[in-house]
């Protein structure tokens, strides 16, 4: 057990939705408006850039921490990567939003700026200018994580951390599958536009 915690703990801490948090503050269930997405994208649509960026410095350090205490107790290579995917599974899957939740970029940036800071530090600017250039930030996020894991390559950085990136690229993808086929139907929301509440 005493091996598991690091896991555990980086799963919990991931799990913790800032989103519907600072969301609650305001009087808004941000589930139910927008895309229902609890990331800082969608509270930026609805509330505005000041919640957004709390959600974001939240959503990057909670990654971020759960590799600093697993450093601290001692693990590295494969176990660090471990720790890595179990924040962002946190964050996608919360056991508190009944394994539902959001879609990992902020949290897989913030475990890769703890990990590896140079190689989050060259993938930062190739999300962003994309995320500017299109105005969609699905596709800076996707871009972003495609990057992330041919600068691992190019860097020739350890198998484990290619390992790493490679899935959180693949989980990107993954929870970015319904704005893929939005962004092939000409229909996706973005960056600036508000958000309307949904139905319940």
């Amino acid at each position: 057990m005493e091996e598991l915690l690091p896991f555990l703990l980086a799963y919990l801490f991931g799990s913790i939705p800032a989103g519907v948090l600072v969301a609650r503050t305001y009087g808004v269930e941000i589930r139910k408006v927008g895309s229902g997405n609890i990331g800082a994208t969608n509270v930026l649509r609805a509330l505005g850039p000041g919640p957004a960026l709390v959600v974001a410095f939240f959503d990057v350090f909670k990654g971020g921490i759960a590799v600093l205490v697993a450093r601290a107790v001692g693990l590295e290579g494969p176990s660090l990567g471990g720790v890595a995917l179990m924040a962002v599974l946190g964050h996608n899957y919360s056991v508190f939003l009944g394994f539902k939740g959001g879609k990992g970029v902020a949290t897989s940036f913030g475990t890769l700026l703890f990990l590896d800071p140079v190689l989050a530090l060259w993938t930062f600017p190739i999300g962003v200018a994309t995320m500017l250039l299109t105005r969609y930030v699905s596709a800076g996020s996707m871009v972003g994580g495609v990057a992330a894991f041919v600068l691992a390559l190019a860097l020739r950085r350890p198998l484990w951390e290619m390992g790493t990136v490679f899935l959180m690229a693949l989980l990107i993808f993954w929870t970015h599958r319904d704005n893929l086929k939005r962004l092939q139907a000409g229909t996706e929301r973005r960056l600036g536009e508000k958000a309307e509440v949904r139905d319940a």
